[in-house]
C-alpha cells in the first residue's frame, strides 16, 4: 500500500479495517443500549456499497451477524437510523419509529457566508475554529440546560462533526419535542438573502445565549484574524448590512473605510463608533446587542435543523470511513475537540499501512478514539442500568 489514500483501493481495505479495526463490541453494546427496551434487530442500518449503491432497513440481532453482514457487503459508508416496534427489514411499510437518538449534524458548508478561508467540502484547521466553538456551546447547552449525560461527539470524516444523545429522555423525544430542543439553540434564521440574521431583542438576554457569547468571546479575536471577516470592501459592507441604524451604518463605513485592512482594529474600530454613538443618541434600545447579534451571526453553531427533528434521516456511524477522504469517524470528547488536528485524524489508510509515515500517531489516535466510545457506553450501560431498576421497583410498588 505504499503511497497516499486512493479511494479505488477501498475494497481491499475495508474488509481488513472491519475485522481488525471497527469496534464492533462496542457498537453492538451501544446499539443494544439505545434500543432498549426494543431488541437490536429492530434498530436500522443502512449500507452505502461500490458506486453508490444504498441499501436500507438492514438489520442485526448480535454482534455475529454484524461481522458477517459487513465482510458480506464491505460498505463505503455505514449509517445509523430509528428504531422501530418491529424488524424493519420484515415489516418496514407498517413499523412506526419508537425512538432514536436524539442527534445534531454541525456542517462546515453552512459557514460558507462566514468563513473565508475554504468553501464548500474543503476543510483546514482555522475553519476547524467553528467547530470547536460549536462543540463547546451545544454540549454544554445539552448538560446545563436539558440535564442529558449521555452524549457522543463524533467527527463526520471530512467537513463537520455529529452529536448523539442518547440518555432515555432524548431517545424517546417526539418530533415536536426535538423541535423545541432544535429550535432552543437556534439563534441565527433567515436565507441567503437576509443580511441580518440575529435578532436578540432588548430585553435582557437569556442565560443561555450569555453562556454562547463567553465562549465564542474566548475565539473571537483569534477568528476575526484568521477569518479576516472585514478586510476587503465585500466583507465590511456584509457587516454594514447588519446595522440597522442608518447614521450609525454611515459613521462606521466612514471610520472603517480609512483605515488599514485589518479585521481585528477594524473591529476595535467598528466597537469605538458603536459605543460613542450609543452614548451621544437617546434612541438605542434597537441597537442594544448590536455587537452580541454580529459575533453570533460570524461564529454561533449552524445546526441542520431537520435532522435533528426527523425520525428518517439516517447519520454516519462512528468508525464509518469517509470514502472521499478516507477518514475514520472518530470519536472524541468534547473538551479536547481544541486539541484536535486535522492531519492526526486516523485514515484507512494511515492505519493499515505500516510504512506509512503518519502510522504509528494514528494508531495511537484510533486507540484513543476508542476508548472515549467505551467510556460513553459504559455510562451510558450504567445509567441504564439504574433507570431500568427504578422502572422495575415503581412497577412492583403499583
Amino acid at each position: 500500500m505504499v503511497g497516499h489514500y486512493d479511494e479505488n483501493m477501498l475494497p481491499e481495505m475495508l474488509p481488513i479495517y472491519y475485522t481488525r479495526l471497527f469496534p464492533q463490541n462496542i457498537f453492538c453494546r451501544w446499539l443494544t443500549c439505545g434500543s432498549h427496551p426494543q431488541p437490536l434487530s429492530n434498530r436500522e442500518l443502512s449500507f452505502t456499497l461500490a458506486d453508490d449503491v444504498y441499501l436500507r432497513y438492514l438489520t442485526i440481532c448480535n454482534q455475529k451477524e454484524l461481522q458477517t453482514l459487513l465482510q458480506k457487503k464491505c460498505p463505503h459508508k455505514l449509517d445509523i437510523g430509528a428504531v422501530y416496534n418491529t424488524k424493519p427489514s420484515i415489516g418496514r411499510h407498517d413499523a412506526v419509529v419508537l425512538s432514536r437518538e436524539l442527534v445534531f449534524d454541525i456542517d462546515l458548508t453552512d459557514y460558507d457566508e462566514v468563513r473565508t478561508c475554504c468553501q464548500e467540502a474543503k476543510v483546514c484547521e482555522k475553519c476547524w475554529k467553528f467547530m470547536i466553538i460549536a462543540c463547546e456551546i451545544i454540549d454544554r447547552t445539552l448538560r446545563e440546560d436539558f440535564g442529558f449525560q449521555s452524549i457522543l461527539w463524533v467527527f463526520s470524516g471530512r467537513r463537520g462533526i455529529h452529536c448523539w444523545v442518547s440518555d432515555y429522555e432524548a431517545r424517546t423525544l417526539d418530533s415536536p419535542g426535538r423541535g423545541a430542543v432544535a429550535d432552543y439553540m437556534c439563534l441565527i434564521m433567515g436565507g441567503d438573502n437576509q443580511n441580518k440574521k440575529v435578532h436578540l431583542g432588548s430585553d435582557n438576554l437569556h442565560s443561555s445565549i450569555r453562556r454562547a457569547l463567553a465562549i465564542i468571546d474566548k475565539y473571537f479575536e483569534q477568528l476575526l484574524q484568521e477569518q479576516e471577516f472585514l478586510s476587503t470592501s465585500d466583507r465590511l459592507e456584509k457587516l454594514l448590512k447588519m446595522i440597522p441604524d442608518d447614521t450609525l451604518r454611515s459613521l462606521v463605513k466612514k471610520s472603517l473605510e480609512s483605515m488599514p485592512e485589518a479585521s481585528l482594529d477594524r473591529w476595535n474600530s467598528f466597537i469605538s463608533v458603536y459605543e460613542s454613538y450609543c452614548r451621544e443618541s437617546g434612541n438605542v434600545r434597537k441597537l442594544r446587542y448590536l455587537v452580541e447579534e454580529i459575533k453570533i451571526q460570524y461564529s454561533y453553531p449552524r445546526l441542520d435543523v431537520n435532522v435533528t427533528k426527523g425520525f428518517n434521516h439516517l447519520l454516519k456511524s462512528p468508525f464509518s470511513i469517509h470514502p472521499k477522504t478516507g477518514k475514520v469517524s472518530v470519536v472524541f470528547k468534547p473538551n479536547n475537540a481544541k486539541n484536535m488536528k486535522l492531519d492526526e485524524i486516523p485514515s484507512i489508510y494511515s492505519l493499515l499501512d505500516d510504512s506509512s509515515p503518519d502510522h504509528v500517531q494514528h494508531e495511537t489516535n484510533m486507540r484513543a478514539a476508542v476508548k472515549n466510545f467505551q467510556e460513553v457506553v459504559f455510562s451510558l450501560e450504567k445509567s441504564e442500568a439504574i433507570r431500568r431498576k427504578a422502572d422495575a421497583n415503581m412497577s412492583l410498588e403499583f
